[in-house]
C-alpha cells in the first residue's frame, strides 16, 4: 500500500479542542473527503506556544509588512513567540516531509488572506496574513497550501489534491 501524502492542517479543523473559546472548528467535509487519501499532521500555533485552552483572543495589530499578535483586552504582544515558535517548528514539519498545508481561515495565526488586520488607526484593513501561516508559506513557497473554507469547493479541492501530489512527486 502507497504511504499517503503528508498534509499540515489546522488542529482546530480535526476537531480538537484547541481554540481560544475552548471550542473546536471540526471541518467534517473536509476530513472525510481527504481524510482517507492524507495523512494529518495537527499544529495549533497558539497551544504550542504556551497559550493556553480558553484563552484571550488575539488579533494582527500594525504595518501589514510587520504586524504584531496582540490580545484584545489585555494588549499581551505574543508575537515574538510566535516568530520563534513558527521558525523552529517550520524546521521539525520540514523533517516530515509535507506535501500541502490546509490553515483555518481568519485566523490570526493561520489565515492566509483577508485575515482581520488594524491598523495604526484602528481600522480593519482585512488584508493580514496569520503569523505562522506566513513563515510556513516563506520557508515552503512551492508547498500547496490553501483555506479550509474554500476547499468546499469540489473544483478548489480537486485543484488543491492535484497540487499536493504533484508536490510530492517533485521531492
Amino acid at each position: 500500500m502507497p504511504i499517503l501524502p503528508r498534509i499540515g492542517i489546522s488542529q482546530c479543523l480535526l476537531g480538537d479542542n484547541v481554540r481560544y473559546d475552548g471550542g473546536h472548528k471540526l471541518d467534517s467535509v473536509l476530513i472525510e473527503t481527504l481524510g482517507q487519501q492524507v495523512e494529518w499532521v495537527p499544529v495549533c500555533p497558539e497551544v504550542e506556544i504556551g497559550l493556553g485552552t480558553p484563552r484571550e483572543p488575539m488579533h494582527l495589530v500594525g504595518d501589514h509588512h510587520a504586524p504584531r499578535l496582540i490580545t484584545l483586552n489585555t494588549r499581551m504582544d505574543h508575537t515574538d513567540a510566535m516568530t520563534r515558535f513558527a521558525q523552529q517548528r517550520v524546521r521539525e514539519l520540514e523533517a516530515l516531509n509535507l506535501s500541502g498545508f490546509v490553515f483555518k481561515s481568519a485566523s490570526p495565526s493561520c489565515g492566509i488572506r483577508q485575515v482581520p488586520l488594524f491598523n495604526t488607526q484602528g481600522i480593519d484593513t482585512h488584508d493580514g496574513v496569520g503569523l505562522f501561516a506566513r513563515t510556513l508559506m516563506e520557508h515552503f513557497p512551492e508547498m500547496p497550501v490553501e483555506e479550509e473554507s474554500l476547499l468546499h469547493d469540489p473544483q478548489v479541492l480537486k485543484d488543491f489534491l492535484e497540487r499536493v501530489f504533484d508536490y510530492r512527486k517533485t521531492r
